[in-house]
C-alpha cells in the first residue's frame, strides 16, 4: 500500500512537515476500506511518530523500529546533518511507544544508554534476509547482465552518504595492487544529497581512481543479485551500522565480504569465516583483506559459500517467526491489561 504525501525529490529535512499529510491519507483509506487494526509497528522516527498517533486513535498497542538513532550517528562524527528534531522524537517514542525492537545488543544499548530507554520494553530481533531474492547467480551470467569485463570486481551497494565511509573504499581502492585490472562498483543513490556524491566523484578524480571506479545510481532490488553475484568482494566500510542488510544480501548471493567491525556487522559476519572485520575509517586493513582475497579464488569460493550458509540460517522466515510470536504476546498482554481496567 503506498500513500502519497510530499514529493519524491523533498529533502529528509523536509519529511517531517508532510506528517500531517500522510496521517490524513491513511485515515482516508482506513475509512474507504473498513479495515481495523491490531497494532501498528513503525519504522524509523518519522514513522515513530505517525505510530504514536495511530496507536491513541486507535486505541492499538505501537511497536517502535529506529533502524538508526540520531546520537549514534552523531557520535561516529562524520559531519553529517540531522534534523534538529530528529533525536527529541526518537526519545518521545521511545517513551510512548509500548515496545522497541532492535536487531541486535548493541543497539539495545544504545537505545538506554543516549536515550534512556527502559530496557524491559526492548525485544532483540535480527533482521532477516529475502532469500527467494538473494540467492547466488552465475558470476559469468551475472557479469555478462550487468556489463562488467573486468577481471575483478569490488561492490558496495548502500546510500550514499559519509557514515557510509565510501571515501575509505576509495582511497583503499587507490592502494590495491593491479588496479588496471579491476573494477569498484558504488550501488545506491540518496535524493537530495548530491553532495557527498560529488564529493567522492572529486575524490575518484584526485586518487587517479576515474576509470576504475562506476557509481551506477540506484539499482531496483530485483537486479541486485546480479550485482552481488558479479562481484569478488562486497565492501561495507561505514562508520556506524545499526545492521548492515546490504552485507547480509551479499552473504546470501554467496559472496564473501569485507566490512567495517562496527554495530550489527560483528553480530552476524564470522571473522575469517564468512569474510573479514576490520578496523574503520582507515583504508589499509581494507586493502590488506581485499588484495588477500582478490589473490586466492580458492578462499573467496570457501568463504562465498561459508556466507551463503550463514545468511540461510538468518533467512524473513525465521525473523518473522520470531516478530509474529512477539507481536501476539504483546496483542495479549494488552488485552489482558484492559480486561484488568
Amino acid at each position: 500500500i503506498h500513500l502519497k504525501a510530499g514529493s519524491y525529490e523533498a529533502a529528509k529535512e523536509d519529511l517531517f512537515d508532510y506528517i500531517p499529510e500522510f496521517l490524513s491519507e491513511l485515515y482516508s483509506f482506513q475509512k474507504a476500506e473498513g479495515t481495523t487494526y491490531d497494532l501498528v509497528h513503525s519504522h524509523y522516527w518519522l514513522s515513530g511518530r505517525v505510530g504514536m498517533t495511530l496507536s491513541r486513535t486507535w486505541n492499538i498497542p505501537h511497536v517502535a523500529t529506529f533502524h538508526t538513532l540520531a546520537q549514534t550517528k552523531l557520535r561516529a562524527r562524520v559531519g553529517e546533518r540531522e534534523p534538529a528534531r530528529r533525536s527529541e522524537v526518537e526519545s518521545l517514542v521511545m517513551r510512548d511507544a509500548d515496545a522497541i525492537i532492535v536487531s541486535t545488543e548493541e543497539e539495545k544499548q544504545d537505545a538506554v544508554r543516549l536515550y534512556d530507554a527502559h530496557p524491559q520494553k526492548i525485544k532483540v530481533i535480527p533482521a532477516g534476509v529475502n532469500l527467494d531474492t538473494f540467492k547466488p547467480v552465475n558470476q559469468s551470467i551475472a557479469r555478462q547482465r550487468v556489463g562488467i569485463h573486468e577481471k575483478q570486481v569490488i561492490l558496495y551497494v548502500g546510500r550514499i552518504e559519509p557514515l557510509k565511509g565510501i571515501d575509505v573504499l576509495l582511497e583503499a581502492a587507490a592502494l590495491l595492487d593491479g588496479s588496471d585490472d579491476i573494477r569498484v562498483l558504488i550501488v545506491g543513490g540518496s535524493p537530495g544529497n548530491d553532495a557527498e556524491l560529488d564529493r567522492l566523484k572529486a575524490l575518484t578524480t584526485e586518487l587517479g581512481i576515474e576509470s576504475m571506479v562506476t557509481f551506477t545510481g540506484a539499482i531496483k532490488q530485483n537486479k541486485l543479485p546480479d550485482y552481488y553475484s558479479a562481484a569478488d568482494v562486497f565492501v561495507l566500510p561505514s562508520h556506524s551500522e545499526s545492521f548492515g542488510l546490504a552485507a547480509l544480501e551479499a552473504m546470501a548471493c554467496g559472496t564473501p565480504v569485507v566490512v567495517s567491525r562496527v554495530g550489527g556487522l560483528k553480530t552476524f559476519i564470522d571473522n575469517g569465516e564468512t569474510g573479514y572485520l576490520v578496523p574503520w575509517r582507515c583504508p589499509e586493513p581494507f586493502v590488506q583483506r581485499l588484495e588477500m582475497l582478490l589473490a586466492n579464488p580458492l578462499l573467496r569460493e570457501a568463504m562465498g559459500r561459508a556466507a551463503r550458509a550463514k545468511a540461510l540460517q538468518m533467512g524473513w522466515g525465521h525473523a518473522a517467526d520470531r516478530m509474529l510470536g512477539f507481536y501476539s504476546s504483546l496483542r495479549r498482554d494488552t488485552l489482558e491489561s484492559a480486561a484488568g481496567d
